[in-house]
């Protein structure tokens, strides 16, 4: 009876509990299976667990089991963490040089996030340092230096794409001239697996979207053509029955067979200025792809891939979504994002997915005066400029630029925001998305990591 009784309190925690083992979270698509979540912010706000200050930079952290790992950069190093969950304490570190300084002043801290399993710890540096450490301990099991190993022409923010495993392959994009866009490692030992695209991906291609349609004539020693590697994270998919690694390079869109790396079908997705990059980590719903660009009017794409799995036919097009560094959020053939390249044209919209057709929108604009974080004293923002959300317990729990922490009904009718809350001390550029496992909310800004209870009231 004793026994029965502990399962009938204990089960229910384990069926419901869920890790954030990586970027995007369990399913990768910034969704979460948790329930029993908070459905307002208390008018006090939200019950703080933890907090503590943390390196720089813009990667979230992962969660597996009661370890979290993070990491940041800390004066001249970049450091691998990993903290208790619970309690915020220190369990291990690893740290290494760096010399990465960003060009355009924002942060030289990593973009990418951990990836956990049961054992290990991937990570990818702002300088293209590849690492597998031991999950546990933080213990070096190999090292690799792509920006040497592939040729990587220096990219404008540093390296931002998070890497993803599948069967045994760590895949990543590491950007290297001229056919090493895309390059798969084994995870257990970081040896080359494959790589592909690039010179002969492109080469020949309609140059979609710029003047004349003209083919690509690839250069590498043009500055135009050097840089590969974008901000968007691969996603993998099985589509018709065929498996894909979806990528958004900086060049554009390329579906590769993960095993061997082979080439399935690809089209030029660049803003014409050079100044551009492509960030959004792209949608991939049944048999269609989703990608979006928020410069210079590039907007987004619908694709729907051919049931041999070996080309791709234009849906819709359009400036409906303009999507910068965050990835919208697809709830029952709607999505909900925050649109905009810069903070004083930010908007939330709801956009549905098959048609392209704007359902809301709201201006979330603020003049953000030379990008620099708000002064005691200053006012705060009342709107959420850009931001990043997750789906959870049915709501979208989102994060504004500035620290506003908003709970949303997804409702494609209407704009539904249930609350709102200013955290305490944050201050833009809030751009890493929130990070949910085990009813915590764990957020960051440049310079603190903090976590929320989010369970609901008992």
């Amino acid at each position: 009876m004793i026994r029965s009784l502990w399962f009938a309190l204990f089960l229910p925690c384990a069926l419901f509990a869920s890790d954030w083992p990586e970027f995007l979270g369990p399913a990768r698509d910034n969704c979460s299976p948790e329930t029993g979540l908070c459905k307002t912010i208390p008018p006090k706000g939200l019950p703080l667990v933890w907090e503590k200050p943390v390196g720089e930079g813009y990667a979230a952290p992962s969660v597996r089991g009661n370890l979290l790992v993070l990491h940041h950069r800390v004066g001249r190093q970049e450091v691998v963490e990993g903290f208790d969950a619970k309690t915020g304490e220190s369990r291990w570190k690893y740290g290494y040089p760096c010399q990465f300084f960003d060009p355009f002043g924002f942060g030289s801290g990593p973009r990418c996030s951990p990836v956990l399993t049961a054992d290990r710890c991937y990570t990818f540096g702002a300088e293209g340092v590849l690492l597998c450490l031991e999950l546990q301990s933080g213990k070096l099991l190999w090292r690799r230096d792509t920006a040497t190993d592939f040729d990587v022409p220096e990219a404008f923010f540093g390296v931002g794409s998070s890497p993803v495993l599948e069967d045994g392959l760590l895949i990543v994009m590491v950007g290297g001239q001229p056919n090493s866009g895309v390059v798969a490692f084994d995870s257990m030992t970081g040896k080359t697996v494959w790589e592909n695209v690039g010179e002969k991906t492109w080469t020949g291609i309609p140059m979609s979207g710029w003047p004349g349609e003209r083919l690509v004539r690839w250069n590498s020693a043009d500055p135009a053509f050097q840089k590969q590697a974008s901000y968007c994270t691969p996603v993998l998919a099985t589509i018709h029955g065929k498996r894909h690694v979806i990528c958004v390079t900086r060049q554009g869109l390329v579906s590769l067979d993960p095993k061997t790396g082979a080439h399935h079908f690809s089209y030029w997705f660049r803003a014409r200025q050079n100044d551009s990059v492509n960030a959004m980590t792209p949608i991939v719903q049944d048999d269609t792809i989703l990608i979006s660009s928020a410069y210079y009017k590039n907007g987004s794409i619908l694709f729907h891939v051919n049931p041999d799995g070996n080309g791709i036919t234009e849906v819709w097009r359009g400036i409906q979504l303009e999507m910068h560094w965050s990835r919208p959020i697809l709830k029952d053939g709607f999505l909900y994002a925050f649109s905009g390249r810069n903070e004083p044209d930010g908007r939330f919209r709801c956009v549905e997915l098959s048609t392209g057709t704007l359902r809301w929108d709201r201006a979330e604009g603020w003049p953000n005066a030379g990008h620099s974080r708000l002064r005691e004293g200053d006012p705060v923002p009342t709107v959420f400029g850009r931001g990043s959300a997750i789906l959870a317990d049915g709501k979208l729990f989102a994060l504004g630029e500035s620290g506003l922490l908003g709970i949303f009904n997804p409702n494609p009718e209407k704009l539904e925001e249930l609350s709102r809350w200013q955290i305490p001390h944050f201050a833009y550029p809030c751009w890493v998305g929130p990070v949910l496992s085990n009813k915590r909310l764990y957020l960051r800004d440049d310079t603190r990591l903090v976590c929320y209870d989010l369970a609901s009231s008992p």
